[in-house]
């Protein structure tokens, strides 16, 4: 796969691209580009697989340069300092975001990823804009210990807090714990059918399989068990009705 490096520092394109060779044998970087303007006068003239950008350059930022190409053919790795910017980066359908300096065991992680996707995977931006306005398909940067993962909020099925932790327990058995609490998940997450249960949990309503009334407990889709303290009650059964 054909690569361009895009960053303004001259000594991380050279570590990027050393890595690459070292670690991701499959991906041949065939051009540099040290900004914006260099970035888009290349990609305007020749075909190009991935795009490993930065974000923050001297003379404007990688969604300067995503925005000034009239259509989107290649995929994104955005390779950054700055851990601000994730959900902002995944809504022009990034492979992934990875933090400088950047790990090998991440960077070969979010190559396999990309060696994955299917050619006609890719998205113009602005179809891919609008595929983003559609119900239940917002995204929710999640900055765990070494991380920053992109979720869909439609794959959360609950949030349990544990201190000043938060678990997010995923489809298909996945397990993300962030340093936030559960309050600030609570806040964020109301406009999209998430209900606080109980002081420790807050489950997303489709997800829910069954309400045990007796027993104030609710079956969740991947089977766990989560109580219902007695003062929530009435809201839960409202939200399913509501559903």
């Amino acid at each position: 796969m054909k690569a361009l490096i895009v960053d303004d520092i001259a000594q991380a394109r050279n570590t990027l691209k050393k890595d690459l060779e070292i670690y991701c044998s499959d991906i041949e970087v065939v051009a540099e580009a040290s900004g914006v303007v260099e970035a888009v006068k290349y990609l305007n003239k020749n075909k190009i697989d991935i795009v490993f950008l930065d974000i923050q350059m001297e003379d404007g930022s990688g969604f300067d340069v995503l925005d000034m190409i009239p259509e989107i053919d290649f995929h994104i790795i955005f390779i950054t300092a700055n851990d601000g910017h994730a959900l902002r980066a995944f809504k022009y359908s990034a492979v992934d975001y990875l933090l400088k300096p950047v790990d090998p065991d991440d960077l070969v992680k979010a190559v396999s990823k990309l060696q994955k996707l299917l050619p006609e995977q890719h998205l113009r931006y602005d179809l891919l804009k609008e595929s983003n306005k559609k119900k239940h398909n917002e995204i929710l940067a999640l900055n765990s210990q070494d991380r920053i993962q992109l979720v869909r909020i439609d794959d959360i099925i609950r949030c349990q807090s544990e201190d000043n932790y938060t678990f997010f327990f995923m489809e298909g058995g996945k397990k993300i714990v962030v340093s936030k609490t559960l309050k600030e998940y609570d806040e964020l997450l109301q406009e999209h059918k998430f209900i606080r249960v109980h002081h420790s949990h807050l489950v997303n309503a489709r997800k829910i399989l069954e309400l045990h009334k007796n027993d104030d407990l609710l079956i969740l889709s991947d089977h766990s068990q989560v109580p219902v303290s007695s003062r929530k009650k009435q809201d839960v059964i409202k939200a399913l009705e509501s559903l």
